[in-house]
């Protein structure tokens, strides 16, 4: 699969769960590396121009409705007071000013000048108007997540949440929804967030970083848009009239002279539900709700009542194996005898390194004399580093010393432990590590990053010995960097060293390269790396490319992965770094659809390289970085697999097929609400683990059996659905037989296994 049919795909998933367009950013400032090439007038010039050639604005008959320019400025529009304001408005001006006969936006950008619109970002949007009561009420972000730094949980956002979110900015007049993300992928090279953030863009959305529908997610907004849909002529036709229901619920109706009704009733009680009465009809609302009736009679969906299936996935092992394993150790002691620049006292990083590697070698000598006390048996001296971030490692005399590093709540740490000196001349190097760049805020100038002191020595007979100010020696980037390790001509040009991997596991700054097949399937894989030692942090590479080549180095919880492309053989290289810290498990995502990098950090887990590319059949290479030390020879192939399926849905769960149905109430007329389960392509249901028609509790994964439960329940949905790839059942007393609870609203819950097709999977059940 190509990149284009990549793009296929996931704008058909899209299309399929109700979106009417697609966004995408054009990030000017990627485009401008040095002063004065490429800068922003210039760029945006010259994408509208690209896109009139092409016809594609809708004023030429394309596609393109709307246009962007800057966002989210207005935060650093007030920082730079009546410069910022000037910027923003000559950025409007400029914008316009190019003719593209649709309209533009600021985000974010509340005193954006006419005829621009300034639309609003954030979780809930309900709240906003436009400066002009004549611009549209529009919402750029519909933030569906949240982004993932190192160390810290994987934020989800409840689709339930979500489309109550979306539901209230409807019902408040709102006329365009964006979600922030749809589907979020992955941010290459130094495109993350910001320091200490990853450069997963997964963000919860409907569809995940992988690719691949994220469940109940995808589904629930999916019925979510069809409902809105529904009350299209009215929405377009009128504003909404508001009446109170009750202390927490209100209705928001749109009628028209011709006779168009769509109605939005609202409970905003995070915890009880209510019944309310609404033109002479009662309806029940569930806690922090919105119920959507089309025809101000029938709802059709509510947000809180989720009726698509969740979809769980696992990580299974493959026959596929990695071989011909071989090493090229960083040469450390050299690095002070290769240095570029010496200089008296310490130099701020990113200054020196100059967006050439992450990577900086802080070197400096250190002479001690044979009569020191601690040569004879007292305590070893303690060398302090202090550093504004993000992190280190603390070389002496080519020994790995120590490690330290800081958090995204604060860059700067301390280095502070014993080291081991020895009489005559000591050389110590300190790797510094940027881990991101800042891409939100102003004054980025004042963002020192490095090892600015003081370093100091103590215990020694003299004291204390500050060696901020001596000479020191500066190294940009690693030797395997400088050899272009990445590309199949650095790595011929260098002698590995073949050997047993267990006698040279646990080796700080070791290059490691291997070989594999590409397995069959069509499964997401990955490279299973919780043999690679432990991990604190990451730093971020830097994204090269040309015609024939493109380099990605990228991102991740602890590691940095540099993968290069031919785009002619197709092989792959991959450059993992990990560091010092908490044991976590770690997976490089590699497939004929996807390569992507996962870590896990105890419950936590970040996914983080995925490049749609295709690999050979053998011969495809890998190639790993390891900062502290591990043991790639248990690095495993492990493929993504949909493993189980849940789902639950109410005997009166609002569907859209009972849309206008003027019997509304009269529960035998109207059409049966259905469960579906449904497996990847190329599975089948194999096992039913849980069913229950009657009052089952609990979530997927732990359901249980209420008070109430029909015999018949597993009987009922083994048939319909063991042996497919998907089914549905319709949910009906009649189904299961005789009415295990009268008077008593009943659900079905369910539980299945996905396997190969043709695979069967012995489960043991409680079939009461």
């Amino acid at each position: 699969m190509n990149l284009m049919q990549m793009w296929e795909d996931l704008i058909q998933k899209a299309k399929d769960g109700g979106l009417d367009v697609i966004d995408t950013y054009v990030f000017w400032n990627v485009h401008e590396p040095s002063p004065g090439n490429m800068a922003m007038q210039r760029f945006t010039q010259k994408v509208v121009q690209m896109m009139k050639d092409e016809k594609l604005f809708e004023s030429q008959g394309g596609p393109i409705i709307l246009s962007q320019i800057e966002n989210e400025y207005e935060p650093e529009s007030k920082a730079f007071g009546t410069a910022g304001y000037a910027y923003m408005t000559w950025a409007a001006k400029m914008a316009v000013g190019m003719g593209t006969g649709v309209p533009w936006v600021m985000c974010k950008e509340d005193d954006a000048p006419d005829p621009v619109i300034n639309t609003c970002n954030g979780f809930y949007c309900d709240y906003f108007s436009p400066n002009k009561p004549y611009k549209p009420t529009m919402w750029t972000e519909a933030w569906s997540g949240w982004f993932t730094e190192f160390g810290g949980p994987i934020h989800q956002r409840p689709v339930e949440d979500l489309a109550f979110a979306v539901a209230r900015f409807i019902k408040k007049g709102g006329s365009f929804v964006n979600y922030y993300m749809y589907h979020g992928g992955t941010n290459f090279g130094r495109t993350a967030g910001g320091p200490f953030i990853t450069t997963s863009y997964d963000y919860d959305a409907p569809i995940d970083e992988y690719g691949l529908i994220r469940q109940p997610k995808h589904g629930h907004l999916k019925d979510l848009h069809r409902a809105i849909k529904l009350c299209e002529r009215a929405l377009v036709s009128a504003d909404p009239t508001v009446t109170s229901l009750g202390n927490y619920e209100q209705a928001h109706v749109f009628s028209t002279e011709s006779g168009d009704c769509a109605a939005f009733l609202s409970n905003y009680n995070s915890k009880s539900a209510a019944r309310v009465t609404f033109q002479d009809k009662h309806y029940n609302l569930p806690p922090w709700s919105v119920s959507i009736l089309p025809d101000c009679k029938n709802v059709v969906f509510n947000t809180a009542n989720v009726g698509v299936q969740t979809t769980q996935m696992q990580m299974l092992p493959t026959n596929a194996q990695l071989f011909s394993w071989e090493t090229f150790k960083e040469d450390i002691v050299s690095v002070d005898e290769d240095s570029e620049i010496t200089v008296i006292g310490l130099l701020e990083q990113l200054n020196v390194t100059r967006d050439i590697s992450d990577y900086l070698w802080y070197t400096t000598r250190v002479e001690i004399s044979s009569s020191e006390s601690f040569l004879h048996g007292d305590q070893h001296p303690t060398l302090t580093v202090q550093s504004t971030g993000h992190a280190m490692h603390v070389f002496i005399n080519g020994y790995l010393s120590g490690s330290a590093f800081g958090t995204r709540e604060n860059r700067r740490f301390t280095f502070k432990e014993n080291v081991d000196l020895d009489a005559g001349t000591n050389i110590i190097s300190l790797l510094s590590i940027a881990v991101g760049l800042p891409n939100n805020g102003p004054h980025f100038e004042t963002w020192n990053t490095g090892v600015l002191g003081p370093v100091v020595l103590n215990g020694l007979d003299e004291g204390k010995r500050d060696l901020s100010w001596q000479k020191w020696s500066y190294q940009v980037g690693l030797k395997g960097e400088a050899m272009n390790l990445a590309s199949p001509n650095g790595i011929s040009s260098v002698d590995w060293m073949r050997g047993s991997l267990v006698a040279q596991k646990n080796q700080p700054l070791t290059w490691y390269k291997a070989y594999f097949k590409a397995p069959k399937g069509g499964e997401p894989l990955a490279l299973d790396m919780g043999s690679m030692g432990r991990v604190k942090y990451g730093s971020m590479g830097r994204v090269l490319g040309d015609i024939g080549l493109l380099m990605l180095m990228v991102i991740a919880m602890g590691a940095v992965i540099l993968a290069h492309f031919d785009l002619q053989s197709a092989n792959l290289v991959v450059v993992n770094q990990l560091n010092d810290g908490k044991k976590f498990s770690q997976t490089l995502f590699i497939s004929i659809n996807v390569i992507e990098l996962k870590t896990k950090w105890k419950i936590f887990h970040t996914k983080v390289l995925k490049i749609f590319w295709a690999f050979q059949p053998t011969q495809n290479l890998l190639v790993l970085f390891e900062e502290i030390g591990g043991d790639a020879s248990k690095i495993s192939l492990v493929k993504r697999s949909v493993t189980g399926l849940c789902a639950e849905v109410s005997e009166y769960h609002p569907t859209t097929k009972n849309w206008l149905i003027d019997s509304y109430g009269k529960s035998e007329v109207l059409n049966k609400p259905e469960f579906h389960l449904r497996c990847a392509a190329g599975q089948s249901i194999s096992a039913i683990k849980f069913a229950s028609f009657g009052t089952p509790f609990g979530t997927c994964g732990s359901f249980q059996q209420g008070t109430c439960h029909a015999p018949t329940s597993y009987a009922v949905v083994e048939k319909k659905c063991l042996g497919q790839q998907n089914c549905s059942v319709t949910i009906s007393k009649s189904n299961f037989g005789a009415d295990p609870c009268p008077n008593v609203v009943k659900k079905l819950s369910a539980e299945a296994v996905c396997a190969p097709i043709g695979t069967t999977t012995a489960w043991p059940n409680s079939r009461v």
